[in-house]
C-alpha cells in the first residue's frame, strides 16, 4: 500500500504542527510503514528533530498518528 509519512513538530503553547519532513512511500502494511518511518528519521535531511509523526493513506485517512518517541524501539537511539 502507498502512504504518507509526515514528520513535524509541535508547540507545546497551542498544539501547533509545523511539517519538517514528508516522503510518500510503498509499504506491505502498518508495521512496515513504521520501520520506514523509523529509518527515515535518521536519512532524511530535516530542518529540524521531528518530536510527531503521523502515517497517512493516500485517501487522506490518518493510520496512524502520535509522538515520534513511542515510536522508538527500546533499544535505539533517538535520531540528532
Amino acid at each position: 500500500m502507498k502512504v504518507v509519512i509526515e514528520f513535524y513538530r509541535t508547540r507545546a503553547q497551542d498544539s501547533a504542527h509545523a511539517v519538517v519532513g514528508r516522503e510518500a512511500v510503498e509499504v506491505h502494511d502498518l508495521d512496515g510503514a513504521v520501520e520506514m518511518a523509523r529509518a527515515l528519521a535518521g536519512a532524511l535531511d530535516m530542518p529540524q528533530r521531528p518530536d510527531a509523526l503521523s502515517i497517512v493513506d493516500m485517501t487522506g485517512r490518518v493510520l496512524l498518528s502520535g509522538a515520534f518517541d513511542s515510536f522508538q524501539c527500546p533499544d535505539e537511539e533517538p535520531p540528532p
